[in-house]
């Protein structure tokens, strides 16, 4: 047995010897031990070639589009930037019908924007900021550089004289750079940039530009004292503050989908309008406006600050012109040989007064008064300097056809109501009136105080 024991053994030692050589030999050929048993018919599947599939042209290019190709209508340019979240309320719903309502009144208004949209715009994109802001000025001032409210706000943009000052906007007796359309501009988008940043909200700060940020600062922390919601619409504030982001947002909802609401509205070019350019000191705005041939009405659109007919030698030398113009009125300075200014400084003589110089100038009394933003209270006497037509010159109508001060209204104080809140914008911004909203109001909902501005 135990020789049989051995041989066995010998057997097994001789078989794995044998073995070894074939198993080494699979592994190296990369042949799977498994391959001995796939069936015949699989392996002769995997054999048989793969078809191919030839292609007699190359096939065409995937379509690209190019993001930093600007749009050649300034609408869209202005949709693809909106950035504000929207808000749905019946107030928005209710400006809508309002501004659908008055179809003239949107393309006038659209009209004289053409001239500002575009630098704003660009501003706006400067800053990061959404687009829907260049909206902002139908809502303040519908797009009138020259308008001026009861609580004295000024220009485009509607500042009031201690917020101008806060934003370095000169207002002197040449001029008031709150309606200035680059200064205001740069202006109010700083100042909506740090209310946004005081909030962290669009409409908190769109609130806050309307009816001061302090007011809104205090709203919200007497909601948080509540645990109530501190978001836009459920503040408790005027009403005109109330339906101001509305009103907004109903622009906005309309230039989304113009079609929808049946509104045309023309494309503006996306191209600048205007240009700044350097001016000669002490220079009329009835010459530079014929300089650039154009009418004085155009020149005042774009040069809304200067008060007085003389551009003085003070602030900015520079006026604005149409890009179309800059060229012609480079080419008719160079070749003007006359004075280019026909006004001068005069001190009233002992024994004179206003009727007697007014008379001497070919002026009439109120007219001179208004040249030098003489109010009714004011004494002038000798030894007081006025702005009058140049020696040997008679005041022709286009050298009076400027921007003179807008006389302002005098306003008497109502003694405050018990339990009253003071108006909108006392300490912050204030908008320009308006006449009050001839709709019907909604049942359970605050009636505005005054519609968007008229023209």
């Amino acid at each position: 047995m135990f020789k049989h024991k051995s041989a066995l053994q010998d057997m097994l030692v001789c078989f794995a010897l044998c073995l070894f050589p074939v198993v080494a030999a699979a592994s190296e050929e990369g042949t799977p031990s498994i391959a001995a048993s796939v069936p015949a018919t699989e392996n002769a599947q995997t054999s048989n070639p793969v078809p191919t599939i030839e292609l007699k042209e190359d096939p065409p290019p995937l379509a690209t589009i190019d993001l930093t190709l600007q749009p050649d209508d300034l609408w869209d340019r202005i949709r693809h930037g909106f950035g504000m979240p929207n808000i749905d309320s019946p107030l928005v719903h209710q400006q809508q019908a309002w501004y659908l309502a008055r179809p003239d009144y949107l393309r006038r208004v659209v009209e004289r924007s053409r001239r500002y949209m575009h630098h704003i715009v660009e501003e706006l994109e400067k800053r990061g900021m959404p687009t829907e802001l260049a909206l902002l000025p139908i809502v303040e001032s519908a797009y009138n550089p020259m308008a001026y409210s009861r609580a004295h706000a000024s220009g485009m943009w509607q500042f009031i004289p201690s917020t101008g000052k806060t934003y370095q906007l000169d207002q002197n007796w040449w001029m008031d750079e709150r309606r200035d359309i680059i200064a205001s501009t740069s202006a109010a988008l700083e100042y909506l940039q740090s209310i946004y940043e005081m909030h962290g909200d669009w409409h908190l700060a769109l609130a806050s530009y309307n009816w001061g940020e302090n007011a809104v600062a205090r709203a919200i922390n007497k909601n948080r004292a509540k645990g109530l919601p501190t978001d836009y619409l459920s503040l408790t504030m005027p009403n005109e503050t109330r339906w101001y982001v509305p009103k907004l947002q109903a622009l906005k909802n309309i230039l989304a989908q113009p079609r929808l609401y049946g509104v045309s509205l023309d494309p503006i070019p996306n191209q600048p309008y205007f240009v700044t350019v350097e001016r000669p000191a002490n220079m009329d705005v009835a010459i530079a406006a014929r300089l650039a041939e154009m009418t004085i009405e155009e020149f005042h659109s774009l040069n809304p600050a200067f008060n007085r007919p003389v551009m003085p030698d003070k602030g900015s030398q520079t006026i604005v012109l149409p890009t179309e113009k800059v060229a012609v009125f480079k080419a008719n300075l160079e070749t003007h040989d006359k004075p280019l200014t026909n006004w001068q400084a005069y001190t009233i003589k002992k024994g004179e007064s206003l009727e007697s110089v007014a008379r001497r100038h070919g002026l009439t009394t109120s007219r001179l008064k208004q040249i030098n933003g003489i109010s009714g209270r004011m004494r002038i006497g000798p030894g007081h300097t006025l702005l009058v037509p140049a020696k040997g010159d008679v005041a022709s109508s286009d050298m009076l056809n400027v921007n003179l001060p807008v006389v302002k209204p005098t306003i008497k104080k109502a003694p405050p109501a018990k339990g009253g809140r003071s108006s909108a914008g006392k300490k912050g911004k204030k908008t320009v009136p308006a006449k009050k909203n001839a709709q019907a109001p909604v049942k359970k909902q605050p009636v505005a105080k005054r519609s968007p501005p008229r023209d």
